[in-house]
């Protein structure tokens, strides 16, 4: 998409169109007078995946909801037996990791939550890349915000890492839960290496390391998929505006249109694949930490 100053000129080149889809409506909420003195500012706020996070984390409540509160002893419609086989599959799933089944009582509903809110803020990513930008690029500027918008929440490192966060305090909280405050305060210093004076130190900083690595890698993960999905769709775009940009059937312009439509319609199968999967594996691994913060070691 062209910015407001060159779009009068000229299209955009390949570097400026991914440039300009990859930037954040972003909004800092600092003082005017503020230093900045870390690289990592917590000021500032990407309001588009802020919009959609909670837009969709709505939308998937209210759906489920909706088929509890319609729920029926009699024959289930295609939408209510579509919600009973997740919440069975969930729940299945959660039996198999968790042992304890007064934490089941709120962790299955927790993990059916994730997995629908995940989905759906992955499924974003199956809209065409232009289609929001595109209005938000007359309606933004004229409201005074910058003309950037991202629609895929999942593939911002913000949102999949306050996910992980969201799931290490969960962890925390049934760790002391379930050991108690002396239990877990003991376990941190006496595992993994041994119950040793002279290991409580090297004991504590493999917790630490531990804790930090599963909360990284669990929001990387989802992030560096989404990420790249959504690129992947930026490159396909590209060979349409080619095509669209520069029609020359003798120049092989209409091949580039030919390879778009074929490119687009392989990769949108298989990223349903992607969303899916990666919205059960970030369910998984919170089943699979809520569960070992259950065991003693």
């Amino acid at each position: 998409m062209a910015t407001a100053e060159n779009a009068g000129t000229h299209g955009p080149t390949a570097g400026e169109y991914i440039q300009h889809h990859l930037q954040h409506l972003q909004k800092n909420f600092s003082f005017e007078n503020a230093k900045q003195t870390s690289i990592v500012d917590f000021s500032v706020f990407n309001l588009d995946s802020l919009f959609y996070s909670i837009l969709l984390g709505v939308i998937g409540c209210f759906l489920l909801w909706r088929a509890a509160r319609q729920a029926t002893s009699g024959v289930p419609g295609r939408f209510q037996a579509a919600v009973e086989i997740l919440s069975e599959m969930v729940d299945t799933q959660a039996k198999g990791v968790i042992r304890n089944a007064a934490s089941r009582k709120l962790v299955s509903p927790l993990a059916l939550t994730v997995f629908v809110w995940i989905f759906l803020m992955n499924a974003m990513d199956m809209l065409p890349v232009d289609a929001i930008p595109h209005l938000w690029h007359s309606a933004g500027p004229a409201l005074g915000y910058p003309d950037y918008m991202r629609v895929v929440p999942t593939a911002d490192l913000s949102t999949t890492l306050g996910l992980s966060v969201s799931v290490l305090i969960i962890c925390l909280f049934y760790s002391v839960k379930i050991k108690g405050i002396g239990g877990w305060s003991h376990e941190l210093v006496a595992a993994p290496f041994g119950d040793k004076v002279f290991l409580y130190p090297i004991n504590f900083l493999m917790q630490m390391i531990e804790f930090a690595a599963k909360t990284v890698s669990h929001g990387m993960r989802l992030f560096g998929n989404m990420f790249a999905g959504e690129l992947i769709f930026m490159l396909i775009a590209l060979m349409g505006g080619a095509w669209a940009w520069q029609f020359n059937p003798l120049a092989g312009g209409f091949w580039l249109g030919v390879g778009h439509v074929i490119a687009g319609t392989v990769w949108s199968i298989f990223h349903i694949l992607v969303i899916t999967l990666q919205a059960f594996i970030f369910m998984m691994l919170t089943l699979i930490y809520v569960g070992q913060a259950h065991d003693s070691h």
